[in-house]
């Protein structure tokens, strides 16, 4: 009942839409309802660290509101990192995280997300939290090999995720159902040091819905010197449960735990998805 509610809700708002947009004052007032819309801002304390983050719609609200509750084996993640040090956070979406890090940890962050429609509201609550200096985007998907493709996406709205760079299908290994797409160039993370000069990560946060072991094919190098990392992996999606093991073994990486918020426990889509947590030993010896 509450589906079809909100379809009828939202096919009225477009078919109101397509009526004012034919007015030069209903144009005008659109306009303004979308610059307001931007500008609406809320506030989220974690720990000791206050922050503030655009919310132009209800995914972004709903981002903020369980900002604590989501994953907080990230921020503990996070929390654990030495101050100052460097931190790539890949798949960054509207940079929630990486605010945190930057802000908390006083880490240098570098945020990457290809999603044009993120972008604005990533570069938005980077600079509202007066993180300009300490975050910098990098707005190409990372991959196993320098070439152009298409970003595959299954939602246009701001903040949205689920995502993939030149594969069909998502993070359970599925088929994605895409509604969008644009041409773009995707690089390895080797090739990401050493082409566009981005300081070597001393950590690395990676979430990027089903291609994360590909990208970590790419990386190798990197991996190597990297001391930890925190990834997400689909269990459903054997070929990246096992490769994304078997990359981090033979970067010298050890394995920590998995975990998930309580939220997922019983969650039929996301109930066997996990953030893995994995090390260094000698770094912690």
């Amino acid at each position: 009942m509450l589906k079809k509610l909100k379809i009828f809700i939202k096919t009225l708002v477009a078919g109101f839409v397509r009526l004012i947009s034919k007015t030069k004052i209903g144009v005008y007032g659109f306009e303004q309802v979308l610059n307001t819309a931007m500008q609406v801002t809320q506030s989220v304390k974690h720990g000791q660290t206050e922050l503030v983050f655009a919310v132009p719609n209800q995914l972004n609200r709903f981002r903020i509101n369980t900002f604590s509750s989501k994953e907080p084996e990230t921020l503990e993640w996070i929390d654990s990192i030495p101050e100052g040090t460097v931190l790539w956070d890949v798949g960054a979406n509207v940079g929630l995280y990486s605010c945190y890090a930057a802000k908390s940890r006083h880490c240098r962050v570098f945020s990457f997300e290809p999603s044009v429609f993120n972008l604005e509201l990533l570069a938005r609550n980077i600079f509202i939290n007066d993180l300009v200096d300490r975050v910098t985007i990098v707005p190409l998907p990372l991959s196993d090999s320098q070439h152009v493709n298409t970003l595959n996406m299954t939602s246009t709205e701001w903040g949205g995720a689920l995502s993939t760079f030149g594969k069909s299908y998502g993070d359970d290994g599925k088929t994605m159902t895409k509604i969008f797409e644009f041409s773009t160039v995707g690089m390895p993370m080797d090739e990401v040091v050493r082409l566009l000069n981005i300081p070597q990560p001393q950590y690395i946060k990676m979430d990027v819905d089903g291609i994360e072991h590909l990208i970590l094919v790419g990386g190798q190098t990197v991996l190597q010197k990297t001391l930890g990392l925190i990834i997400e992996v689909n269990e459903d999606f054997d070929e990246q449960t096992i490769n994304v093991a078997k990359y981090c073994k033979e970067a010298g990486l050890a394995f920590k735990e998995k975990r998930h918020s309580v939220m997922f426990d019983n969650n039929e889509r996301f109930g066997q998805t996990y953030n893995q947590i994995w090390y260094r030993p000698e770094a912690q010896a």
